[in-house]
């Protein structure tokens, strides 16, 4: 086995974080989607890029936020 530095321990941890990160924000871009397709029919290409734009704070949002908009529009144009 080879011999690890302290710093390459540091790399290898802060690339697992933040494959974890991204890889939560793209499961949460994706539920959301679904989630706005299904009550708003087809997303325009705008949207999906805001979506894979926005951190996962503003996703949470926008995902508690579909559960009593009557349109897409409230989804995304409260006081973010």
């Amino acid at each position: 086995m080879p011999y690890i530095t302290s710093a390459e321990r540091f790399g290898i941890e802060k690339g697992r974080q933040q494959g974890l990160q991204q890889g939560l924000q793209q499961g949460e871009v994706a539920l959301l989607q679904r989630q706005l397709s299904r009550r708003f029919g087809p997303l325009p290409d705008a949207v999906r890029d805001r979506l894979t734009s926005a951190s996962i704070d503003q996703l949470e949002i926008w995902a508690i936020r579909v559960l009593d908009a009557e349109s897409l529009n409230e989804v995304f144009d409260q006081r973010e």
